[in-house]
């Protein structure tokens, strides 16, 4: 009797059918962009203004009923759709990468061609689901990570004139609605309910990011220490360890991460992968004491808050215009 594995023929099925599927959305977003360009210019050379809109819902339905998609609503986000694209050399090749309904997510949650951008380049990485990408835009992902400007992954490298999106940052403020805690909780209670809700945070920090596990031992001579959640991450190639603290950042967390990555470099590390990572997620920060605390410190660690309501998005927006407006100011 043959012993062959014949798994590598449905291998073959599957990378065929995501193919196909691609080119159907591509083409169909391709058509969208066509049918609005042919009823924006339409519009703009006659003066039925929406009665066209109607005419051609109507004229859809009753010539081509099993033809889907062609509701006066859709016609009317297919002229939407161009009109936000037309002159965005960048944006037209990606989204014909991403679904029809991300596609609109994104043209009705992003104020700019930056954020529109930002959110095009993030889905297409990181392959979101609709829900996926409501949330982040609804989490003002965008505005929280501009905020975080400079805090790069210690071992991630750039080319020139490559984008340092997405995901290859740790922010400011991670965004944790989704853990539901009560109003009194422990530092187990949080880290335990980030395991339970681990889908929800990877999507937070990254998808980039693997899980190993929770209170992680590392052993230093004759004593065990434990790592609240210890991480890898795939495109750095590099472990990451996040210790959770309630209250606000002390400058002493610092030495006991040190310690950590110290461990985990010397014992646990391959030859192949880059210096582990840390990052100390508090409650709140005075960023005069992170300032002080890692001027000198040669540890690959970063300090950040965590939230656990949604952050008010116009107070985000807001920052990030005054932030934009320093730099501009700087650059005169």
């Amino acid at each position: 009797m043959l012993d062959i594995n014949f798994n590598q023929i449905v291998e073959l099925i599957e990378k065929r059918k995501n193919n196909a599927y691609k080119k159907v959305n591509e083409e169909m977003i391709l058509l969208y962009l066509e049918v609005g360009k042919f009823l924006y210019e339409l519009i703009e050379n006659s003066n039925y203004g929406d009665k066209i809109t109607t005419k051609a819902a109507e004229f859809m339905a009753s010539n081509y009923p099993t033809i889907k998609g062609f509701t006066k609503r859709n016609i009317e986000r297919m002229i939407q759709f161009y009109k936000t694209y037309k002159d965005d050399e960048i944006a037209t090749p990606l989204v014909t990468q991403l679904s029809w309904t991300n596609n609109l997510l994104i043209i009705s949650g992003s104020k700019s061609i930056e954020e529109r951008h930002f959110y095009l380049k993030l889905s297409i990485k990181e392959n979101y689901s609709k829900r996926e990408l409501d949330r982040q835009i609804t989490s003002s992902y965008y505005e929280r990570y501009m905020l975080s400007g400079g805090k790069m992954l210690p071992t991630q490298t750039k080319t020139i004139d490559e984008d340092d999106y997405p995901n290859t940052r740790i922010l400011d403020a991670y965004t944790l609605e989704f853990l539901d805690l009560p109003n009194e909780y422990s530092e187990r209670d949080l880290k335990n309910s980030i395991v339970k809700n681990l889908k929800d945070f990877i999507l937070e920090v990254g998808k980039d990011f693997t899980f190993i596990g929770d209170e992680y031992r590392v052993q230093i001579g004759n004593h065990d220490f434990f790592i609240d959640l210890l991480f890898y991450n795939r495109e750095l190639s590099c472990l990451v360890a996040f210790e959770l603290k309630l209250g606000e950042f002390k400058a002493e967390y610092l030495g006991k991460m040190n310690l950590y990555l110290e461990a985990l470099d010397r014992d646990v590390k391959k030859a192949q992968e880059n210096p582990s990572v840390g990052v100390i997620l508090c409650s709140s920060k005075d960023k005069d004491v992170v300032e002080y605390s890692l001027s000198k410190n040669m540890s690959k660690t970063l300090i950040s808050e965590y939230k656990l309501k949604l952050i008010d998005k116009k107070l985000l927006e807001t920052k990030l215009k005054e932030m934009k407006k320093l730099l501009d100011n700087n650059e005169q």
